[in-house]
């Protein structure tokens, strides 16, 4: 207290700083009220009681843009200029203990100011606990938690008690940011998570053990979500599977039913590939070896099942019924005696049907050392050199540790096929960013003299970019690409030459006579068969590719992909000398040279060739451009986030629910002509049920922008602001209800929702920023907001809350101090579904995220260009 001053008159000098303080709020005079608090905080004898006695007078209004919140920040900066001015230790435990009741109330982002200006780090732990200990006690898990988190009191306490309510009311989010940066708690909250896979769980009994938690959404939580979360925490934090052996082995179990339905219904891959694959996934894992003996006697008999039943030796008692009988008649035959060998006749018929290499077996070169890449280098590195590339990886199949990764490459010359051992290849320096192998690349990919050439090449570079981090930087020196995919696209029905062709070798006969009718080609076989006349034997496939030695058919497989490269454009470019090709593809493939033609062109040509190549950027922006609002996707229910983003530009988006099947996407996109948006093991089989390009893999690890972002580069997407929120949000509908702000008002008050005028104190900011708010942002410089759809008239006088097709209107969403915001005009109601929007915060963001692709960054260059190549208009 000021020397030769009552309390009185320090109370009232306290008083009057805070009606000073709170007229200039008001105001919004922020800059005389900073210099007011600062100068204010020097006459008070304790700034520490005040600022508690004025947060608790301010108990329900603490919110993030309230004078309490104003003043804690100026608090805390005046602290921080004033570092000598602090409580002594007894008058501190005094006010932390007072200031718990002022902190769990506050706004999030007042808790780090309010505990660095009360010192709560240096606060006695076991007093803090109990604080903790009485909110979970209260059912209010999230403020615990959070809590917790800000104090790093991670450690002393329970993690199931704080996790699983967090996980029950979906705050997924939440559970995973407490247990950043405590490795222990990580691997414990894994093992949590996967007990939740074991045989016979039931949610229900865990969400009787915290009734007491509010808002619980069990439904939520369901396995999709909990799978996806735990391979999440994998990756993430780089755990080991072992921790969660039933998420890993129920991973495993759908690969193993997809792998039997590939083989025994599709028919789509051989005896050689499935086994590979099968072993590979069961190895020495037991309960997955009586599963998968259970599934194959469902899918090819008993006989089968009682093969692999001998090749694990599981007890008698294990196998299905059926089963052990086989077993005991096949106990005398060798156990290791399963796959047994296509037969001559049918090699022979396929050499008939399918493309046949054009070169010796001794013109194929496997090479996994450098001193072995000194003749492919030599051969591959010459000018005017025309290169086939193609890349094999094992298809991962959605299984756990299956990222992609690049084990073979081919480079077809003319004569010669050199298949490069990647993985080995990278071991030969110290480090992989060492090999040799890395300049190698670099030197091929960026030489304009060398055309390369590849069938969807986009995909293989960039496998090949998350193989090896130093392979991330190629693709901006990439020269001289020629994608036929693009060529493919081009091809006019005049210029393809059909054959007519023999009845297909069934891949699952592997010796028996084919069965049924061809399959249909597509992507480079069927551009094999229209230009060469037959198709690409694709039986390998989706072999095994990081298994060595590689199989005899593996090695003719990856070959054949990489030597038909060359022999395509030699044709086009023959038929591109007659009428069979139009003049823009005569064009680009004129420009390039011959494969008979050895000799160098003069140097005075090389400008006007290198001009002339197509590169792999202006390759992959020549689709026409789709309007957004043209642009119709179906997101598969593990992109729902994807999903709400497009829709925010516009974008006509289908989202499937948490419990649709994956294959209902299919269904939707051929009924509606929709494309299909979907991630991992779903792909696989989605794509061979609608036409080419009508199916997109997205990342699962990527964050929603960047699959939006992505997915527009993709299909060249153009946005502009008229569609950004063009569509309801909730319902997917494009046409609005414009409503009066003095009508919504008039409803709101018929519905009960508006008792009179705004609440005082209620500001038009804190309605902007509250949860609730279903609201378009004005960004500054403000864009303008004007949807590219039709606007229906206002209701007439005396209206019901409700729409003209009887859809009642959500005006209890509506937050009662937004009618009388100064600036807002009109209301915008969905004709479908009757959500309301207004102008307000999101509306800014959603343009600030997205300035690239609606033209307005830096320059004015657009997304396209910066990421494309050549933009077009």
């Amino acid at each position: 207290m000021l020397a030769g001053a009552s309390p009185s008159d320090d109370c009232d000098s306290q008083d009057a700083l805070v009606q000073q303080l709170q007229v200039l709020w008001t105001a919004k005079d922020m800059e005389k009220f900073r210099t007011a608090s600062q100068v204010g905080f020097e006459t008070l004898e304790d700034p520490w009681v005040w600022l508690l006695d004025v947060l608790e007078d301010c108990k329900g209004n603490r919110k993030g843009n309230s004078l309490a919140s104003y003043l804690v920040r100026e608090m805390h900066l005046w602290i921080r200029n004033h570092p000598d001015n602090q409580p002594d230790d007894l008058n501190l435990k005094k006010l932390q203990a007072r200031v718990f009741p002022v902190l769990i109330e506050s706004h999030g982002s007042l808790l780090g100011p309010l505990i660095s200006i009360y010192q709560l780090h240096t606060a006695d732990r076991h007093f803090v606990l109990g604080h903790i200990n009485h909110l979970c006690l209260k059912g209010r898990f999230k403020e615990a938690a959070t809590l917790s988190i800000k104090l790093k009191l991670q450690p002393d306490l329970e993690l199931e008690k704080m996790c699983i309510p967090l996980l029950l009311q979906n705050k997924t989010e939440l559970a995973e940011a407490y247990v950043e940066g405590y490795p222990d708690l990580q691997k414990q909250l894994l093992q949590l998570l996967d007990t939740w896979f074991a045989p016979r769980f039931q949610i229900k009994d865990i969400e009787r053990e915290y009734q007491c938690a509010s808002n619980v959404k069990p439904e939520k939580f369901n396995h999709r979500t909990l799978n996806k979360m735990i391979f999440r925490l994998l990756d993430k934090y780089m755990l080991d599977p072992a921790l969660c052996p039933n998420a890993v082995n129920q991973r495993h179990l759908a690969t193993l039913k997809y792998l039997l339905h590939v083989r025994f219904v599709e028919k789509t891959m051989t005896q050689e590939n499935w086994a590979d694959h099968v072993q590979y996934i069961l190895q020495d894992n037991q309960w997955l070896q009586k599963q998968f003996v259970q599934l194959l006697l469902r899918y090819s008999g008993s006989d089968a099942a009682a093969t692999w039943a001998l090749r694990y030796a599981l007890p008698d008692g294990s196998l299905p019924y059926g089963v052990a009988d086989a077993v005991k008649r096949r106990r005398a035959q060798e156990r290791d005696a399963v796959l047994e060998k296509t037969p001559n006749d049918c090699e022979e018929r396929k050499k008939d049907i399918f493309y046949q290499l054009p070169i010796p077996r001794e013109n194929i070169f496997f090479l996994s050392t450098w001193e072995e890449m000194l003749k492919c280098k030599e051969q591959v590195l010459q000018p005017q050199q025309i290169v086939g590339i193609d890349m094999e990886w094992r298809p991962s199949f959605g299984t756990v540790g299956g990222k992609t990764r690049v084990s073979l490459v081919q480079l077809a010359t003319r004569g010669r096929v050199f298949l490069l051992d990647v993985l080995q290849l990278l071991r030969e320096g110290e480090q992989e960013e060492e090999s040799p192998l890395i300049g190698f690349f670099q030197a091929l990919f960026a030489d304009p003299s060398i055309t390369k050439l590849g069938y969807g090449i986009l995909g293989d570079l960039s496998n090949l970019r998350a193989t090896c981090a130093a392979f991330r930087g190629m693709e901006k020196e990439l020269r001289g690409f020629l994608d036929l995919l693009t060529i493919h696209k081009q091809l006019p029905k005049s210029a393809r030459m059909p054959r007519k062709m023999p009845q297909q070798v069934d891949a699952f006969a592997a010796g028996q006579e084919a069965s049924g009718g061809r399959l249909p080609q597509k992507g480079l076989s069927l551009l094999v068969q229209e230009v060469l006349g037959k198709p690409l034997d694709k039986a390998e496939q989706m072999s095994n590719w990081e298994r060595r030695p590689l199989r005899e058919e593996q090695i003719l497989y990856a070959a054949s992909d990489a030597y038909c490269l060359l022999e395509i454009y030699q044709k086009l470019l023959d038929e591109s000398e007659g009428s069979g090709c139009n003049s823009v593809l005569a064009g680009i493939l004129s420009s390039r040279p011959s494969m008979e033609s050895k000799a160098k062109k003069p140097p005075s040509n090389r400008a006007s060739e290198e001009d002339s190549v197509l590169t792999l950027e202006e390759s992959h922006t020549t689709s026409v451009p789709i309007a957004a609002r043209d642009f119709r996707v179906v997101c598969d229910n593990m992109l729902q986030g994807l999903g709400r983003y497009l829709r925010c530009l516009g974008v006509d988006v289908w989202i499937l629910e948490n419990a649709d099947e994956h294959r209902e996407a299919a269904e939707i996109a051929k009924q509606e002509g929709r494309v299909i948006l979907t991630s991992g093991l779903p792909y696989q089989t989605l794509r061979g049920q609608v036409g080419e390009g009508r199916c997109f893999s997205v990342t699962c690890s990527e964050k929603a922008k960047e699959q939006a972002l992505k997915v527009l580069s993709h299909y060249n997407v153009r946005v502009t602001l008229a569609d950004v929120f063009s569509r309801c949000q909730a319902c997917n509908c494009n046409q609005y209800l414009k409503i009066s702000k003095e009508r919504m008002a008039q409803l709101m008050k018929q519905s009960g929702c508006l008792a009179g005028e705004e609440a005082p104190g209620r500001m038009a900011e804190d309605v902007e920023k509250s949860p609730e708010a279903d609201s378009f942002e004005l960004a500054s410089p403000r864009p303008v907001y004007s949807p590219n759809c039709p606007w229906l008239g206002e209701p007439s006088p005396g209206a019901e809350a409700a729409l003209p097709n009887g859809t009642p209107l959500k005006i209890e969403a509506v937050p009662a101090g937004i009618v009388s915001r100064e600036g807002l005009e009109c209301f915008y109601c969905c004709s479908k579904c009757g959500k309301i929007f207004w102008e307000g915060s999101h509306f800014g963001r959603v343009v600030s995220q997205f300035q690239e692709v609606l033209g307005l960054s830096e320059g004015g260059q657009s997304f396209y260009e910066q990421v494309g190549g050549k933009g077009q208009e």
